[in-house]
């Protein structure tokens, strides 16, 4: 052990000598080609700047680094393979690089006078380099990284250098649920994630939403160049008739800062969101039950859900996780504080969204993790708490604090910008 650090501490003194030397040598040689003292016909210093030349190149090879940056313009009839050969990178590599660019340009060509960024790490024979990164142009607004991951695998992914932003509607009649309604009028499934949050705060979405009734959405979606869907952007504009009521909804304020207002100028924001869930059903409610394994009455400290294995759960408030783990009966199960008054606690799932763990920051309506059956389930259900100053509460009979009322120079701002999405609505709807 300690004749490891011991090599390497030497090392790192020889690397720092041999740049001090050679930083050194390089400034003397310059001051001295350029101001050189001379008294009579002696010279001030005892050797000529040809002298270091070769002491220069030697000590710059020993520190060079084995990694080579090239910018490579594509001239006609250049292909990967011609171009990384001469580059001398193992075949493997080439091959590799080769399979993950046709995975984006089935044909493999390379587009003429387009900049290819290149890092190769070199080997000291000169043979066999590596690739470390392949960057290159496949359209004026599209480009391909192929890359070494984390284990050193070739990997890829597309960068989009330039987005085209388009307004559109979407609405439809609710046949079965909101969720299928909306895949079958084209919404991504990320909007309708978050229309579900926007009106999770007025709407029970297990027991308010009826056959027929009804649903339209003004939102944002993002295409590159080639008119190609890539993500969807904001929901301007929610409006929903259930059973027989109508809530409209607009977006207010700052990109960075805003809320959603109905007609009255209110917000629908509030602490908690009534189900965490869409697409479920209410299976068990809150109180006292014969439990569905241990076969006895007792009190369930919970609402269950029953939704499809994988349906995504959404935390009902913006908070902080203070638990991510396996809770024995209850599974795979997720706490939230979100203030210093509520809670809520998720069980039964199947597994957790991606970078959920204790001390992970989440904000309303953010998926945490998946329905599942694990723990003492008998099917694919979310078991869903809230607490209030530690104890175990109705969340469906919860009444949370009203949400905030935009007055004087807000309210006028708020009303000339729905007059003026109401009449974009109308514009877009009549050239459908």
């Amino acid at each position: 052990m300690y004749q490891f650090l011991n090599k390497n501490i030497k090392k790192t003194g020889h690397f720092i000598l041999l740049t001090v030397v050679t930083l050194s040598l390089i400034i003397l040689t310059f001051v001295f080609k350029n101001d050189q003292k001379v008294s009579g016909n002696i010279k001030v210093f005892p050797f000529q700047s040809s002298d270091i030349e070769p002491i220069k190149k030697f000590l710059l090879k020993q520190i060079k680094s084995p990694f080579t940056n090239i910018n490579y313009k594509i001239k006609k009839g250049d292909t990967i393979q011609k171009i990384l050969q001469k580059l001398e990178i193992r075949n493997n590599e080439i091959q590799a690089i080769i399979n993950q660019f046709k995975k984006y340009n089935n044909s493999g060509k390379l587009q003429e006078g387009n900049q290819i960024d290149i890092v190769v790490e070199e080997k000291t024979s000169g043979k066999d380099n590596l690739i470390t990164k392949f960057s290159v142009p496949i359209t004026s607004s599209t480009t391909i990284e192929i890359y070494k991951d984390d284990d050193s695998k070739i990997t890829s992914k597309k960068i989009i250098t330039k987005l085209f932003k388009k307004k559109v509607i979407a609405e439809n009649i609710i046949s079965k649920n909101l969720y299928s309604s909306a895949i079958e009028a084209k919404v991504n499934p990320d909007t309708i994630v978050e229309f579900a949050r926007i009106f999770g705060f007025e709407i029970d979405f297990q027991r308010d939403i009826r056959k027929n009734d009804y649903f339209k959405i003004l939102y944002e979606k993002y295409f590159d160049e080639d008119g190609e869907f890539i993500k969807s952007g904001s929901i301007l504009y929610a409006y929903m008739s259930v059973n027989g009521k109508e809530i409209m909804l607009y977006k207010f304020g700052e990109d960075k800062d805003y809320s959603y207002f109905d007609i009255n100028a209110k917000s629908v924001e509030k602490a908690l969101m009534k189900t965490p869930i869409n697409g479920a059903r209410l299976s068990s409610p809150f109180g006292k039950r014969k439990h569905p394994i241990l076969g006895y009455t007792k009190l369930h400290t919970g609402t269950d859900f029953a939704a499809p294995s994988g349906t995504p759960i959404m935390a009902s408030g913006s908070g902080t996780i203070t638990r991510a783990k396996w809770c024995g009966g209850g599974g795979n199960c997720i706490k939230i504080k979100h203030n210093s008054t509520y809670e809520t606690i998720y069980a039964h799932m199947r597994n957790f969204a991606k970078g959920m763990k204790a001390g992970k920051k989440v904000k309303q309506g953010q998926i945490i993790g998946y329905v599942g059956s694990t723990g003492m389930s008998t099917g694919p259900h979310l078991h869903y708490e809230v607490l209030i100053n530690g104890k175990k509460v109705n969340s469906q009979k919860l009444k949370l604090p009203s949400g905030k009322v935009l007055k004087e120079n807000e309210r006028e701002k708020f009303e000339i910008h729905r007059i003026k999405t109401d009449v974009l609505i109308a514009e877009m709807t009549a050239e459908k």
